[in-house]
């Protein structure tokens, strides 16, 4: 008998011990759950600003965590070796359960921590965890950032929020089409974006690959919908680099970065070139 992963809107249908396109949700004793919960591929104490978090808790440092997996497949992923990995894969862990990682985030509050950064993978893969450790987290008086590619169902995300402080969703185009390369869809990243910038303190991130998503007409497009919600919403337009599937690209000019800045920034009062 199967049963439905009802965290992204793949909709997994899952046998027992069968896992999803994510490669971090199976079906265990009946029931979908994250395997990769507590195992922890990368942890480090970053600047909020590389996040990118530009106007929350500035000149702050922040405790980074990511795991395995990932429910979109970019081509051009800049973490690829962790996202597209599963478990059996060549791929090492450390297990760091929600309370030791909120012990080691109140540990570093001396070096200026203020919380945890769910990020480097996509955090709502692993959707258990991210309940206990924003929980345990919240619970040190600390806070809880999110760094997502936003595609994840209504009701997860509603009952995450009220755990969250502060997001950076990646918006990685404007065109329907374009999600639809990457296993994706547009629309419900612009309804997670809606709904997340109501609640919490949200930044929005654009990686511009030559040749895909560098037009001046889509970034009018992204700029105005973001303004349609608050013209006071932080972009960051950021560089690509070849990476992964995407070796043989090459890099985004800088000059290009800059005038999609300008382009964007007609519209939006916060625009951030990144990489540059």
């Amino acid at each position: 008998m199967k049963k439905q992963c009802l965290i992204c809107p793949h909709r997994c249908q899952l046998a027992e011990n069968e896992t999803g396109f994510c490669r971090a949700r199976r079906m265990v004793g009946g029931e979908v759950t994250a395997i990769n919960y507590g195992k922890i591929t990368a942890l480090a104490l970053d600047p909020i600003e590389k996040k990118p978090l530009h106007h929350f808790h500035p000149g702050s440092n922040i405790l980074s965590v990511g795991s395995f997996g990932c429910n979109l497949r970019c081509g051009f992923c800049q973490n690829h070796r962790i996202s597209m990995s599963g478990e059996g894969k060549s791929l090492e862990t450390v297990t760091i359960l929600p309370a030791e990682l909120a012990d080691r985030a109140a540990k570093a509050v001396d070096a200026g921590n203020i919380g945890v950064a769910f990020t480097y993978n996509e955090p709502f893969i692993g959707y258990e965890y991210l309940l206990d450790g924003t929980a345990a987290v919240r619970a040190k008086g600390l806070k809880n950032v999110l760094v997502t590619n936003g595609y994840v169902c209504e009701q997860p995300l509603k009952k995450l929020l009220p755990a969250i402080d502060a997001m950076n969703i990646d918006l990685k185009g404007f065109r329907p089409e374009f999600y639809r390369q990457l296993g994706g869809d547009l629309e419900t990243v612009k309804q997670t974006i809606r709904l997340a910038q109501e609640a919490v303190h949200v930044e929005v991130t654009t990686l511009i690959i030559p040749g895909e998503n560098d037009s001046e007409a889509e970034m009018t497009a992204l700029a105005r919908w973001l303004a349609s919600l608050d013209p006071e919403i932080v972009l960051h337009i950021s560089r690509f680099f070849p990476q992964y599937q995407y070796g043989q690209r090459t890099a985004t000019p800088v000059g290009l970065i800059h005038r999609l800045t300008a382009v964007a920034g007609a519209h939006l009062k916060y625009v951030y070139p990144g990489n540059c």
